[in-house]
């Protein structure tokens, strides 16, 4: 994971909404390159992490200062993280206004299906880092009319292994699980199912054409997932989505500051 490998640590530049922030640690090397130089190894004693946190932590403070609920939406590629953001941002018109970041390491093929269904969106493409920061989102989120949305939804980069370090500032973090996926996709990434506020099984109208053992999974759910709530639906055909939708309400609801 990021805080172990050390991936998170920078690397290439990060655009957001069109304008690219540097992570790379520059270098300047002098004297001799062919002179060896003695190693030095500082025992610092401070997470990895500790930068991200706090500024996740300033984040929280500031959606909920505007009456935000946040969602950080986490999936292996290929799970239908879009889709399902685009049919709940649209299904709840008229009841919660919701604004979209969406974390993709190329193109802005994502943002561009949801700004075409006149949703608000900024983009953040992340070149070679494989998941988003506190930072990338508040930066993003500067670029976003807050104070006329209820809901912001960060949709992160796919990706079942990095994300799960990094807290963005999010009420929720919601973690997507296809019926295309095996059943024992969640024991194989317990960090980050154990991490998820709700987990989503999601396309349910696949469910028999891909095989899905739906009792195996939600055991598996239940054993790693244990404190989250379990909602199962299709985007595409639009069941199960009322009971997340009217979650999302409720919780709206009793945000704090809301």
């Amino acid at each position: 994971m990021c805080k172990e490998c050390g991936c998170g640590l920078g690397g290439g530049a990060v655009k957001v909404g069109g304008h690219s922030h540097d992570h790379g640690q520059g270098q300047q090397h002098h004297g001799d390159p062919g002179r060896a130089h003695p190693s030095l190894t500082l025992n610092l004693n401070r997470s990895l992490m500790e930068k991200n946190d706090r500024l996740a932590e300033r984040n929280r403070g500031f959606f909920r200062a505007k009456k935000l609920l946040v969602l950080n939406v986490v999936s292996a590629p290929g799970s239908g993280k879009t889709t399902f953001i685009r049919e709940t941002v649209v299904r709840l018109a008229g009841q919660l206004r919701v604004g979209v970041i969406v974390g993709d390491l190329a193109t802005d093929n994502d943002a561009a299906r949801l700004r075409s269904a006149g949703i608000p969106v900024v983009q953040i493409t992340t070149g070679t880092v494989c998941h988003l920061d506190a930072d990338m989102v508040s930066k993003a989120a500067a670029q976003l009319d807050l104070d006329q949305l209820d809901v912001l939804v960060i949709e992160n980069v796919g990706n079942l292994v990095c994300p799960a370090d990094y807290d963005l500032g999010e009420d929720l973090r919601v973690v997507l699980l296809a019926t295309t996926e095996g059943e024992d996709k969640p024991l194989k990434y317990p960090p980050l199912f154990h991490s998820a506020d709700v987990v989503v099984v999601t396309k349910s109208d696949l469910a028999a054409a891909a095989g899905f053992n739906r009792e195996p999974t939600l055991a598996n759910l239940k054993r790693v997932s244990h404190h989250a709530q379990v909602f199962e639906l299709s985007a595409r055909t639009g069941d199960g989505m009322p009971a997340w939708l009217d979650f999302l309400v409720r919780r709206r609801g009793a945000s704090p500051g809301s």
